[in-house]
């Protein structure tokens, strides 16, 4: 569903799309519970994308989407596997299954949340224990760096 939206959206030629979801738990054992995973089609909305989350207050790490993983999303009966052969690298992967239906020249970020959408121990800071809200401040961050022409 979320490929779909991808690429429905991305035909409405936007300046920036960005995805946020709770994709991999792969992310979850990469950077834990508290930070989000970004990855890009282009290192500068990566970037800032990664900028715009720590200034909102939210911590986010820049992350690869590594070619030779694509490899591992080919498939013998289908366009696409959507599960890659070797578990190695889940985030990466995934990231690089959805940007297949990011058609050229469409900026587009991927914030995975799995770790940072629900928190399950004491609150800290304005987080609360249960659902958190991640990555709703870095978006109003975004919107507010894309009005400005920083991003």
């Amino acid at each position: 569903m979320l490929a779909d939206a991808l690429a429905r959206s991305a035909a409405d030629a936007p300046d920036l799309l960005i995805d946020v979801a709770t994709l991999t738990g792969a992310q979850l054992v990469a950077l834990g519970p508290r930070i989000i995973g970004v990855m890009a089609n282009d290192d500068g909305v990566r970037d800032g994308v990664v900028d715009a989350s720590r200034r909102a207050g939210e911590d986010a790490w820049p992350m690869p989407l590594p070619e030779e993983l694509r490899k591992g999303l080919d498939s013998a009966v289908a366009d696409l596997a959507n599960v890659a052969t070797e578990r190695h690298g889940g985030m990466l992967v995934a990231g690089l299954f959805l940007q297949e239906f990011v058609p050229p020249g469409v900026r587009w970020a991927h914030l995975d949340i799995a770790g940072p959408a629900f928190h399950e121990g004491k609150p800290y800071g304005y987080t609360p224990k249960g659902g958190t809200g991640a990555a709703a401040r870095a978006l109003v961050q975004v919107a507010l760096d894309v009005s400005d022409g920083r991003l």
